[in-house]
Protein backbone atom coordinates (compact mmCIF):
# COMPACT_ATOMS: atom_id res chain seq x y z
CA UNK A 1 0.00 0.00 0.00
CA UNK A 2 2.75 2.07 0.98
CA UNK A 3 4.25 2.30 -2.53
CA UNK A 4 0.94 2.94 -4.15
CA UNK A 5 0.96 6.31 -2.15
CA UNK A 6 4.75 7.19 -2.52
CA UNK A 7 4.70 6.36 -6.66
CA UNK A 8 2.79 9.30 -8.07
CA UNK A 9 4.70 11.68 -5.69
CA UNK A 10 7.90 10.50 -6.90
CA UNK A 11 6.65 10.89 -10.48
CA UNK A 12 5.43 14.20 -10.13
CA UNK A 13 8.59 15.15 -8.58
CA UNK A 14 10.71 13.72 -11.38
CA UNK A 15 7.87 15.43 -13.67
CA UNK A 16 8.37 18.84 -11.97
CA UNK A 17 12.12 19.03 -12.94
CA UNK A 18 12.19 17.44 -16.43
CA UNK A 19 12.78 20.01 -19.18
CA UNK A 20 10.89 19.92 -22.66
CA UNK A 21 13.29 19.53 -25.19
CA UNK A 22 14.01 23.14 -27.11
CA UNK A 23 15.34 23.82 -30.33
CA UNK A 24 17.97 26.66 -31.36
CA UNK A 25 18.98 27.96 -34.36
CA UNK A 26 21.78 30.21 -34.13
CA UNK A 27 22.15 32.24 -37.56
CA UNK A 28 25.64 34.30 -37.60
CA UNK A 29 29.02 34.25 -39.75
CA UNK A 30 32.37 32.73 -38.33
CA UNK A 31 32.39 32.63 -35.38
CA UNK A 32 28.88 30.25 -34.99
CA UNK A 33 30.25 28.50 -38.16
CA UNK A 34 33.32 27.87 -35.96
CA UNK A 35 31.82 26.00 -33.71
CA UNK A 36 31.54 22.59 -35.90
CA UNK A 37 34.69 23.28 -38.10
CA UNK A 38 37.40 23.31 -35.44
CA UNK A 39 40.16 21.97 -38.56
CA UNK A 40 39.59 25.42 -39.99
CA UNK A 41 40.77 27.41 -36.61
CA UNK A 42 44.55 25.29 -36.85
CA UNK A 43 42.91 23.46 -33.90
CA UNK A 44 43.38 25.87 -31.25
CA UNK A 45 39.93 25.80 -30.57
CA UNK A 46 38.35 22.80 -29.07
CA UNK A 47 34.90 23.86 -28.34
CA UNK A 48 33.04 26.92 -29.90
CA UNK A 49 29.94 28.82 -27.76
CA UNK A 50 27.03 26.71 -29.22
CA UNK A 51 28.33 23.57 -28.20
CA UNK A 52 29.35 25.03 -24.27
CA UNK A 53 26.11 26.10 -24.34
CA UNK A 54 24.26 22.89 -24.90
CA UNK A 55 26.53 20.88 -22.69
CA UNK A 56 25.67 23.20 -19.59
CA UNK A 57 21.65 23.46 -21.04
CA UNK A 58 21.52 19.54 -22.25
CA UNK A 59 17.40 19.86 -22.78
CA UNK A 60 18.97 22.90 -26.02
CA UNK A 61 19.62 21.36 -29.22
CA UNK A 62 21.38 23.71 -31.76
CA UNK A 63 21.17 24.02 -35.43
CA UNK A 64 24.33 25.85 -37.23
CA UNK A 65 23.07 28.31 -39.34
CA UNK A 66 26.77 30.39 -39.43
CA UNK A 67 28.11 31.40 -42.81
CA UNK A 68 31.97 31.78 -42.92
CA UNK A 69 32.17 35.28 -44.02
CA UNK A 70 28.41 35.89 -44.51
CA UNK A 71 27.15 39.89 -43.56
CA UNK A 72 23.50 40.47 -42.43
CA UNK A 73 22.80 41.93 -46.11
CA UNK A 74 23.97 38.44 -47.57
CA UNK A 75 22.16 36.46 -45.11
CA UNK A 76 19.03 38.52 -45.68
CA UNK A 77 19.45 38.22 -49.33
CA UNK A 78 19.66 34.29 -49.13
CA UNK A 79 17.32 33.74 -46.28
CA UNK A 80 14.73 31.79 -48.31
CA UNK A 81 17.30 29.46 -49.47
CA UNK A 82 19.16 28.82 -45.92
CA UNK A 83 16.34 26.05 -44.83
CA UNK A 84 16.24 27.69 -41.66
CA UNK A 85 13.80 25.44 -39.85
CA UNK A 86 11.08 26.65 -37.13
CA UNK A 87 12.58 26.48 -33.78
CA UNK A 88 12.01 27.98 -30.35
CA UNK A 89 14.93 30.27 -30.01
CA UNK A 90 17.03 32.28 -32.56
CA UNK A 91 19.73 33.97 -31.97
CA UNK A 92 21.25 36.91 -34.56
CA UNK A 93 25.23 37.00 -34.02
CA UNK A 94 26.04 39.41 -36.70
CA UNK A 95 27.25 42.92 -37.89
CA UNK A 96 31.32 42.40 -37.54
CA UNK A 97 31.49 41.56 -41.54
CA UNK A 98 29.38 44.11 -42.08
CA UNK A 99 31.38 47.15 -40.72
CA UNK A 100 34.70 45.58 -42.29
CA UNK A 101 33.17 45.47 -45.70
CA UNK A 102 31.88 48.75 -45.44
CA UNK A 103 28.00 48.26 -45.37
CA UNK A 104 25.57 51.24 -44.98
CA UNK A 105 23.63 50.34 -41.22
CA UNK A 106 21.01 53.07 -42.82
CA UNK A 107 18.78 54.78 -40.73
CA UNK A 108 16.22 53.54 -38.04
CA UNK A 109 13.49 53.70 -40.98
CA UNK A 110 15.16 51.49 -43.08
CA UNK A 111 13.85 48.61 -40.22
CA UNK A 112 10.67 50.55 -39.73
CA UNK A 113 9.65 50.57 -42.91
CA UNK A 114 11.37 47.25 -44.20
CA UNK A 115 13.41 49.07 -47.13
CA UNK A 116 14.98 45.98 -48.26
CA UNK A 117 18.85 44.97 -47.75
CA UNK A 118 20.75 47.59 -48.68
CA UNK A 119 21.55 48.83 -45.36
CA UNK A 120 21.97 46.51 -42.17
CA UNK A 121 18.74 47.92 -40.67
CA UNK A 122 16.90 46.63 -43.49
CA UNK A 123 18.73 43.89 -43.45
CA UNK A 124 18.17 43.10 -39.86
CA UNK A 125 14.02 43.10 -40.57
CA UNK A 126 14.12 40.86 -43.52
CA UNK A 127 15.89 38.23 -41.39
CA UNK A 128 13.14 38.84 -38.28
CA UNK A 129 9.90 39.16 -40.30
CA UNK A 130 11.94 35.60 -41.50
CA UNK A 131 12.13 34.15 -37.99
CA UNK A 132 8.35 35.43 -37.16
CA UNK A 133 6.71 33.53 -40.23
CA UNK A 134 8.37 30.23 -38.94
CA UNK A 135 7.54 30.54 -35.40
CA UNK A 136 5.88 34.09 -33.89
CA UNK A 137 6.23 33.14 -30.25
CA UNK A 138 10.10 31.98 -31.14
CA UNK A 139 12.46 33.96 -28.23
CA UNK A 140 14.87 36.12 -30.77
CA UNK A 141 18.18 37.11 -29.05
CA UNK A 142 20.47 39.59 -30.61
CA UNK A 143 24.17 39.00 -30.05
CA UNK A 144 26.03 42.22 -30.85
CA UNK A 145 29.86 41.86 -32.68
CA UNK A 146 32.47 41.90 -30.27
CA UNK A 147 35.32 44.18 -30.46
CA UNK A 148 38.19 42.95 -32.80
CA UNK A 149 42.10 43.21 -32.49
CA UNK A 150 44.29 43.09 -35.81
CA UNK A 151 42.64 40.18 -37.68
CA UNK A 152 45.08 37.69 -39.09
CA UNK A 153 43.88 34.84 -40.93
CA UNK A 154 45.83 31.43 -39.38
CA UNK A 155 45.44 29.78 -42.67
CA UNK A 156 45.88 32.24 -44.72
CA UNK A 157 47.88 35.69 -43.60
CA UNK A 158 47.14 37.87 -46.98
CA UNK A 159 43.79 37.70 -45.46
CA UNK A 160 43.93 40.75 -42.87
CA UNK A 161 42.23 43.67 -41.20
CA UNK A 162 42.92 45.93 -38.59
CA UNK A 163 40.43 46.28 -35.41
CA UNK A 164 37.51 48.58 -34.41
CA UNK A 165 40.04 50.93 -32.35
CA UNK A 166 39.37 52.97 -35.90
CA UNK A 167 36.37 53.43 -38.08
CA UNK A 168 36.07 51.70 -41.96
CA UNK A 169 34.69 53.52 -44.80
CA UNK A 170 33.53 56.26 -42.40
CA UNK A 171 31.68 53.96 -39.91
CA UNK A 172 32.94 52.75 -36.58
CA UNK A 173 31.65 49.04 -35.26
CA UNK A 174 30.10 50.58 -32.32
CA UNK A 175 27.41 52.13 -34.87
CA UNK A 176 26.42 48.76 -36.26
CA UNK A 177 26.32 48.08 -32.32
CA UNK A 178 24.26 50.88 -31.60
CA UNK A 179 22.01 49.75 -34.43
CA UNK A 180 21.49 46.11 -33.37
CA UNK A 181 20.73 47.22 -29.87
CA UNK A 182 18.31 49.56 -31.41
CA UNK A 183 16.47 46.76 -33.13
CA UNK A 184 16.66 45.09 -29.64
CA UNK A 185 14.87 47.62 -27.76
CA UNK A 186 12.61 48.38 -29.92
CA UNK A 187 11.22 44.58 -30.39
CA UNK A 188 11.87 44.03 -26.62
CA UNK A 189 14.50 41.16 -27.55
CA UNK A 190 17.37 39.46 -25.25
CA UNK A 191 20.09 41.04 -25.86
CA UNK A 192 23.83 39.65 -25.02
CA UNK A 193 26.08 42.34 -25.48
CA UNK A 194 29.44 41.25 -26.52
CA UNK A 195 31.16 44.67 -27.59
CA UNK A 196 30.72 46.14 -24.42
CA UNK A 197 31.35 43.06 -22.19
CA UNK A 198 35.02 44.46 -20.20
CA UNK A 199 36.55 40.51 -20.47
CA UNK A 200 36.20 40.76 -24.41
CA UNK A 201 37.97 44.54 -24.42
CA UNK A 202 40.54 44.94 -27.12
CA UNK A 203 43.55 44.64 -24.78
CA UNK A 204 42.20 40.93 -24.08
CA UNK A 205 42.08 40.06 -27.15
CA UNK A 206 45.61 38.65 -28.07
CA UNK A 207 48.63 38.93 -25.35
CA UNK A 208 50.64 40.54 -28.25
CA UNK A 209 51.43 40.58 -31.80
CA UNK A 210 54.64 39.36 -32.80
CA UNK A 211 56.31 41.86 -35.48
CA UNK A 212 59.58 43.06 -36.35
CA UNK A 213 61.05 46.03 -35.13
CA UNK A 214 61.22 48.61 -38.15
CA UNK A 215 64.30 49.64 -36.69
CA UNK A 216 66.35 46.55 -36.16
CA UNK A 217 64.24 44.01 -38.70
CA UNK A 218 64.31 41.94 -35.04
CA UNK A 219 61.25 40.14 -33.93
CA UNK A 220 59.52 41.60 -30.75
CA UNK A 221 56.20 41.15 -28.71
CA UNK A 222 54.13 44.00 -29.21
CA UNK A 223 51.37 44.96 -26.74
CA UNK A 224 48.06 46.75 -28.00
CA UNK A 225 47.91 49.69 -28.45
CA UNK A 226 51.68 49.64 -29.77
CA UNK A 227 51.18 47.27 -32.58
CA UNK A 228 48.79 49.24 -34.27
CA UNK A 229 51.67 51.17 -35.76
CA UNK A 230 53.85 48.65 -36.42
CA UNK A 231 53.81 47.29 -40.45
CA UNK A 232 53.13 43.31 -40.84
CA UNK A 233 54.04 42.08 -44.32
CA UNK A 234 52.43 39.03 -45.07
CA UNK A 235 54.46 37.98 -47.94
CA UNK A 236 57.47 38.03 -45.69
CA UNK A 237 56.66 38.05 -41.80
CA UNK A 238 56.01 34.89 -39.39
CA UNK A 239 52.59 34.58 -38.46
CA UNK A 240 52.12 37.19 -35.78
CA UNK A 241 49.87 35.40 -33.22
CA UNK A 242 51.87 32.26 -31.94
CA UNK A 243 49.79 30.04 -29.50
CA UNK A 244 51.53 32.38 -26.24
CA UNK A 245 49.40 35.44 -27.96
CA UNK A 246 46.28 33.72 -27.73
CA UNK A 247 43.92 35.91 -25.66
CA UNK A 248 39.95 35.82 -25.52
CA UNK A 249 40.78 35.39 -29.43
CA UNK A 250 43.08 33.24 -31.48
CA UNK A 251 43.60 35.47 -34.59
CA UNK A 252 42.43 38.68 -33.16
CA UNK A 253 38.79 38.04 -34.08
CA UNK A 254 37.67 34.99 -33.75
CA UNK A 255 37.27 33.83 -30.28
CA UNK A 256 39.66 31.30 -28.26
CA UNK A 257 38.19 28.91 -26.38
CA UNK A 258 38.49 31.38 -23.35
CA UNK A 259 36.10 33.34 -25.80
CA UNK A 260 33.98 31.25 -26.39
CA UNK A 261 33.87 30.19 -22.52
CA UNK A 262 32.93 33.79 -21.94
CA UNK A 263 30.25 33.87 -24.59
CA UNK A 264 28.78 30.63 -23.69
CA UNK A 265 28.13 32.10 -19.87
CA UNK A 266 26.59 35.25 -21.17
CA UNK A 267 24.39 32.88 -23.50
CA UNK A 268 23.54 30.05 -20.42
CA UNK A 269 22.52 32.59 -18.15
CA UNK A 270 19.99 34.20 -20.32
CA UNK A 271 18.72 30.82 -21.76
CA UNK A 272 18.17 29.09 -18.66
CA UNK A 273 15.62 31.42 -17.60
CA UNK A 274 13.69 30.62 -20.88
Amino acid sequence: MKKCIYLPVIFLFVCSFTRHPITWVAIGDSITYLNDHANETGNRVTKGYLSRVTEKLPYIQYVNQGHNGWTSRRIADSIERLNIPRADIYSIFLGTNDWWHGDHIGRWEDYVMATGDSTVYGAFRIIINKIRSLNPSATIVLITPMQRSDFVYINNARNNAYGSYKAKAGQTLEQVVDAIRNIGAHEHFKIVDLYHNKKLEIPRLVQFKRLRDPQTGEYKNYPYPAYTGVPFDPAKDAYPYPVEAIGMTYDGLHPSDKGNACIARELVKLMRKL
